[in-house]
């Protein structure tokens, strides 16, 4: 009795052990993966639009976003409109950026693109910290909107052959300062490309 009791939890104990291993390779396999297509999206996206970062003071981070900084070019203070050089940025951007996350290398691997919203941690002379937090999430909500709708309606090739994928992929984000940076970057638009490898791999953590 005891001997075939034995045979079971042995039974159990392997099983279970080859159930682990097979969910470490999966996992290796999802961050390989991830790893592949977040330095190679990295590195084509760079080559894109490494010769106007100066121009449009951005750069491009490392986990695939584009980071518009130069608060006086995008909106007037506390308002979400965009400025005309911040619009004639959009229009050479835009397309190109679509263009590369779209083709086939890459379309089936993006999970989204997200256009936030950052603010500073101010609000003119308002010293009630509930209303500033307030009046910068309402703020940086209107201006990542305002952008995409931007981007979304611009007659561009590019653009209106990929609108159906933009209504399933493209979303916006109001920040406020949750992701605060020093007072001179605070004030930023940002276009963040998620990854499908990203998304399986904390599916695989949760389970």
């Amino acid at each position: 009795m005891m001997s075939g009791l034995m045979l079971v939890f042995l039974f159990i104990a392997i099983g279970f052990m080859i159930e682990v291993e097979s969910e470490k390779t999966k996992m290796r396999d999802v961050a390989k993966s991830y790893k592949d297509y977040k330095v190679n999206l990295n590195e084509a996206i760079y080559e894109e639009f490494e010769e106007d970062l100066k121009g449009w003071d951005a750069e491009i981070t490392k986990d695939n976003r584009v980071v518009f900084h130069s608060p006086k070019v995008l909106f007037e203070v506390s308002q979400s409109e965009i400025k005309k050089e911040f619009k004639t940025v959009l229009q050479d951007f835009f397309p190109r950026l679509l263009q590369v996350i779209t083709s086939q290398e890459y379309k089936k691997e993006i999970a989204e693109v997200v256009v936030e919203g950052h603010t500073s941690d101010k609000w003119e002379s308002t010293t009630s910290q509930k209303q500033i937090y307030l009046n910068n999430m309402h703020l940086s909500q209107n201006r990542a909107f305002e952008v995409l709708s931007f981007c979304y309606s611009l007659e561009h090739e590019i653009v209106t052959k990929n609108r159906e994928w933009l209504e399933k992929y493209f979303r916006a984000n109001g920040m406020a300062f949750a992701k605060l940076k020093e007072q001179e970057k605070a004030r930023r638009v940002e276009f963040a490309v998620r990854l499908r490898s990203e998304e399986r791999l904390y599916e695989i953590l949760q389970n």
